[in-house]
């Protein structure tokens, strides 16, 4: 077995489709196609595909919902707004539909970045499980995020995450002005695919106001891009 066969043969469960990750979706292909169209190399593709993703997919926190049929990559594309989670996944999806191995990462944070009604709901300005993707590239892995589009950073007076498909590019510990934005607490791993079980289980225990009824999220009737807008009003 030659060296490249090997590394194959261990990134396999990085390049396989899952229940989340639909790497096979027409969806999926069309649109991770569509946006590495003109990349030479990997790098490339993943650099332009972590942009697809942060500014193509709205973030949006209340939309969040644990389980498989939320969470897949075509529901994400097809609705447009999503929180890290799906978004992460959706990357990951896209980068191993073009044969660039990719993981799920996550990590527990304290997020400053929040509106009354998430506080209120979450009882914690910690995020846990917070979601990014880990692709290889250049013979190592490298952690991108894609949550927060470019609008969302605007309205926040936050500097938009960029990603140069050589360096980690994980959220900042400050914003434009100087003030805390986020801290890592906790690593808790890379996966092939979502850990569900575990997250849940973890959001059953620390987030009861997310399950007062079971798990149903945030109301429809409430807007993160609304709440967001009068916070930051409330703030200057």
């Amino acid at each position: 077995m030659t060296m490249a066969e090997a590394s194959q043969l261990s990134h396999a469960p990085f390049l396989a489709a899952t229940p989340t990750i639909e790497i096979h979706h027409p969806d999926v292909v069309a649109f991770a196609t569509e946006h590495a169209v003109g990349a030479r190399n990997n790098m490339e593709a993943a650099v332009s595909l972590f942009y697809a993703v942060r500014d193509g997919i709205r973030y949006d926190p209340y939309t969040l919902l644990l389980t498989v049929d939320e969470l897949k990559a075509s529901h994400t594309l097809q609705k447009r707004r999503a929180w890290c989670v799906p978004k992460a996944i959706l990357l990951a999806a896209c980068c191993r539909s073009l044969g660039i191995p990719a993981r799920l990462g996550y990590a527990d944070v304290r997020n400053h970045l929040s509106t009354a009604r998430m506080r209120e709901v979450m009882r914690t300005d910690i995020f846990y499980w917070h979601g990014y993707t880990s692709i290889y590239i250049g013979n190592k892995w490298i952690k991108a995020t894609p949550a927060f589009n470019i609008e969302l950073c605007q309205k926040f007076g936050m500097l938009p995450l960029e990603f140069d498909g050589h360096s980690d590019a994980l959220f900042q510990p400050f914003d434009a002005k100087g003030n805390r934005h986020m801290e890592y607490l906790n690593y808790r791993g890379e996966f092939a695919d979502i850990p569900l079980d575990s997250i849940i289980a973890t959001f059953q225990k620390l987030y009861p106001g997310l399950w007062p009824a079971g798990n149903q999220g945030i109301s429809d009737e409430f807007d993160f891009d609304r709440d967001a807008e009068s916070e930051t009003k409330n703030r200057t």
